[in-house]
C-alpha cells in the first residue's frame, strides 16, 4: 500500500524537454559524460545554484492575521440590523485544510468521502485564492472615518432622504455575510446537492487559520480537519515530482524553490496557533495516518459521518519521491524558513 498523493501534470521546472534536442547532445560521448560523474555534479551545480538564487529572492507571502480578521467581523456584526450574524445554522461542511502540498490531503479526502453522504471539492479554483482574498478584503474592509459615516447613516426609511446626505449609504453587516455566503451556497454547495451528497466542502492546501476563521462566520457548524506532514518530505515529494509550475496564487506567486515551498509551509503551520480555544478543528500529521495512529471513529463520531477508511487506504495511488533525503542545502533553506512552523506543529529539524 501507498499513501502517496499522485497527479498527472507537466514537469515541475527548467528540467522540462524541449521541441526538440540538439545534435550534439544525442552523440555518444555526449550521452556518457551526462551520465557520468562529471555530470551529475554539473547538474548538482546547477541546482545548488538555482535554489541559492532564488532564496535570495523570495519574499513572504503577506497574509492577514486570525485577529485582525475577528476585530473587523465584530465591527460588522455591531453594524448588523438583526441577530442574522449570530445565528448558528444547521448545515455544517467540512473544509480539509493542508500544509502545502504533498501532505496527504488527497489520502484524506478520499477516506472522508468514502461516507456515500458527503462531497469534497478538490481545491476548486484554488489558484484564484478567493477565500485568503476574501480574507483580506474583510480584515480591511473600512476606514476609521467611513465606519463613522455608516454609524451615522440616515434611517433609510426616512421621508427626507431626497433632500439628506446620502453619499454614504451601507446595507447592513448581515447582508455582508448572507451575499459572501451565498457565493460558497451557490458555487460549491448546490452542485454538491445536486448530484445527490447531503454534506459538501473542500480540501485546500492553500489556507491557514485566517480563511478558516472566515469560513467558520459564514457556516458557524462547520468542520475543519487539518493535515501536516514534515517539510523535508513534503518538498522532496514535490521537487522529485517534476510537476509543472505550482502557484500559491496565480499567475505572481509560484512555488517553485525550496525557499518559497518552506516559507508557504512555516506560514500555513504557524497560523493555526492563532486559533482561539475551541475552535472546530482536528489535527492529523500524515505520519499518523500512514502508521495507523489516527483514530478513525473518534474523528467519524466527531464530523457525523461514517468512514471506510480501509477501502480508502487498500488502493494504491503511487508516489513521487525519488530520492531518500533532500540535498544538503534544500535541508538548510527550509530548516531556515520552517523552523518555527516544525517546532509548532513538533517536527524535529
Amino acid at each position: 500500500m501507498t499513501s502517496a498523493e499522485s497527479q498527472h501534470i507537466p514537469a515541475w521546472n527548467e528540467s522540462a524537454p524541449t521541441a526538440k534536442v540538439r545534435r550534439y547532445k544525442q552523440t555518444p560521448i555526449w550521452v556518457g559524460m551526462r551520465e557520468s560523474w562529471l555530470g551529475d555534479w554539473t547538474r548538482s551545480c546547477r541546482k545548488f545554484r538555482r535554489e541559492m538564487s532564488a532564496w535570495a529572492k523570495c519574499r513572504p507571502v503577506a497574509a492577514s492575521s486570525v485577529e485582525k480578521l475577528a476585530e473587523s467581523i465584530a465591527l460588522l456584526q455591531s453594524q448588523s440590523a438583526d441577530s442574522a450574524c449570530a445565528v448558528s445554522d444547521s448545515e455544517s461542511p467540512i473544509f480539509l485544510l493542508s500544509t502545502g502540498w504533498r501532505a496527504g490531503s488527497t489520502l484524506l479526502q478520499r477516506i472522508l468521502i468514502t461516507d456515500a453522504r458527503l462531497f469534497l471539492w478538490g481545491e476548486p479554483l484554488g489558484e484564484m485564492t478567493i477565500v485568503s482574498r476574501i480574507a483580506e478584503m474583510i480584515s480591511n474592509f473600512i476606514s476609521p472615518r467611513n465606519l463613522g459615516l455608516w454609524r451615522n447613516q440616515y434611517d433609510l426609511g426616512s421621508p427626507t432622504l431626497a433632500t439628506s446626505w446620502v453619499a454614504n449609504l451601507y446595507p447592513s453587516g448581515s447582508d455582508l455575510r448572507s451575499a459572501l455566503r451565498s457565493l460558497f451556497d451557490q458555487w460549491l454547495a448546490k452542485p454538491a446537492q445536486e448530484h445527490g451528497f447531503t454534506r459538501w466542502g473542500f480540501k485546500e492546501v492553500r489556507l491557514g487559520a485566517t480563511e478558516a476563521s472566515l469560513l467558520h462566520w459564514l457556516y458557524p457548524e462547520a468542520r475543519f480537519v487539518i493535515i501536516s506532514r514534515h517539510p523535508y518530505d513534503c518538498y522532496r515529494s514535490l521537487a522529485d515530482s517534476h510537476w509543472g509550475h505550482v502557484y500559491y496564487r496565480y499567475p505572481d506567486v509560484h512555488v517553485n524553490s525550496a525557499a518559497s515551498f518552506a516559507q508557504h509551509w512555516n506560514r500555513l503551520a504557524m497560523s493555526w496557533s492563532q486559533l482561539p480555544a475551541g475552535f472546530p478543528c482536528f489535527h492529523i500529521k500524515y505520519e499518523d495516518l500512514i502508521s495507523g495512529k489516527v483514530d478513525f471513529r473518534k474523528l467519524e463520531l466527531w464530523l457525523g459521518i461514517q468512514l471506510r477508511e480501509g477501502m480508502a487506504l487498500s488502493a494504491s495511488v503511487g508516489g513521487t519521491a525519488k530520492r531518500s533525503r533532500l540535498t544538503w542545502y534544500e535541508r538548510w533553506i527550509i530548516g531556515h524558513e520552517a523552523r518555527q512552523g516544525m517546532q509548532a506543529l513538533g517536527y524535529p529539524e
